[in-house]
């Protein structure tokens, strides 16, 4: 039989991108049987052999009985049995626990989940695939299954920071993501602590319509799930502001201020990330595009109504053409979680974006590798050094601003003064 997750989706019509088997065979039966093909020996301790098969792996596993989980995660013990029906009783959620043949028929021997709090406390990863699951198949969990796994959520301390990570990014990536993140903050504040001091810390600002964490949570959903980097950006925006409650303060006006929240909401992102083992790079962008997301963005201020060329050049330059990119859906994305008189400034910054697209297009000079000059000349002119890279930086941003000209005598010309 096929079963599990692959079952699932295709009952409910999604595509399905890998299929598990379950058999009656005994590991060593399906080695023999598929002698022809290479074996992997996945877990064969447990039941579980992958078959490559005209370049594709199948996980074939015997059916089997869990025995006790000491350890909150795997079985210390399996058994095979020859039931199908036991098989499928151990799998930690009714959806999951069904079965096809070849023929297509169905077999589904639960009709709702038994006993959960003792399955919870089993594996705890499940209190996480279940809001997982509520997230991105966007399915309502039973109330007794939600109460258990809130109830249990201190179990998932138990649970490897990678398994962690894999099933967080999944349910940010999830359509259901924004009513999740709030109907089950309690266990998204097991697995990320930091958040916390975000639940229900009021913002006291004209701007915003919402607590700290009700604005992260949909400020994330303001990112469409099928986006093509919904991912990094989905990230991004659960970490943008979890620094605003250390950087809080009131002014005489009852109004109030979170300076320096990015940098820190950045600080808070990577030791987070770090923790639950992300990778160097996705760390490097979220937190770089974390970072900047209040840089030059007052449009709402009386004496700041768009973006400077030299800036949008600057920015670009600090940052790279993609960041700076992600950067401004990041910052759409914020902006559609205030208050609506918020979102003019959206199309600011389509403006921002589509000027920076055509600066890009026509080659405009926004790195050092643009200019007409290179550390060879400015050797010849008698540069040594440190004094190389802070030469070609000060020319940089003199093209940038506008005051000289990239061409090369004016550079040189530059450069010799400057020497």
């Amino acid at each position: 039989y096929i079963v599990g997750g692959c079952v699932r989706d295709m009952i409910m019509g999604r595509s399905v991108h890998d299929f598990d088997i379950t058999t009656d065979a005994l590991p060593n039966q399906i080695i023999e049987i598929f002698s022809e093909d290479k074996i992997i020996p996945t877990g064969v301790k447990h039941g579980t052999v992958t078959v490559l098969h005209k370049g594709e792996a199948f996980e074939i596993t015997t059916f089997r009985v869990d025995g006790s989980y000491t350890d909150l995660r795997r079985p210390d013990t399996v058994s095979f049995t020859s039931s199908l029906k036991e098989d499928l009783a151990r799998r930690d959620f009714t959806m999951n626990a069904v079965a096809m043949n070849l023929s297509g028929k169905i077999f589904d021997f639960f009709g709702g989940i038994s006993d959960i709090e003792q399955r919870f406390s089993e594996d705890a990863l499940r209190i996480l695939r279940a809001i997982r699951f509520a997230s991105i198949l966007n399915f309502e969990i039973e109330s007794e299954t939600a109460e258990s796994a809130i109830k249990l959520k201190d179990r998932l301390d138990f649970i490897s920071a990678e398994r962690i990570k894999s099933e967080f990014v999944k349910l940010l990536c999830g359509e259901n993501a924004v009513d999740t993140l709030l109907k089950y903050r309690e266990i998204i504040g097991q697995i990320v602590p930091e958040i916390k001091d975000c639940f229900n810390f009021s913002q006291h600002s004209k701007y915003h319509k919402y607590d700290v964490y009700e604005h992260i949570a949909r400020a994330v959903g303001m990112i469409p799930a099928d986006s093509e980097n919904v991912e990094i950006l989905r990230i991004a925006l659960f970490f943008h502001d979890i620094g605003k409650p250390s950087t809080f303060s009131l002014d005489e006006n009852g109004r109030g201020h979170f300076k320096g929240h990015a940098g820190k909401s950045a600080e808070i992102a990577e030791k987070v990330m770090h923790r639950l083992k992300f990778d160097n790079r996705t760390v490097d962008i979220v937190c770089m595009i974390i970072s900047h997301h209040s840089d030059n963005f007052d449009f709402g201020d009386e004496d700041r109504k768009s973006m400077p060329l030299s800036e949008i050049k600057r920015m670009i330059s600090k940052i790279g053409a993609d960041r700076f990119f992600l950067l401004l859906e990041l910052k759409k994305a914020d902006n559609s979680a205030k208050h609506d008189f918020v979102l003019h400034e959206n199309n600011e910054i389509e403006n921002i974006s589509k000027t920076a697209q055509r600066l890009i297009n026509e080659n405009c000079c926004i790195k050092i590798s643009q200019l007409e000059i290179n550390g060879n000349n400015l050797i010849q002119l008698g540069f040594r050094g440190r004094e190389i890279g802070r030469c070609l930086e000060t020319l940089l941003e003199n093209v940038i601003d506008g005051n000289i000209e990239n061409n090369y005598s004016e550079l040189m010309k530059f450069a010799k003064e400057m020497l």
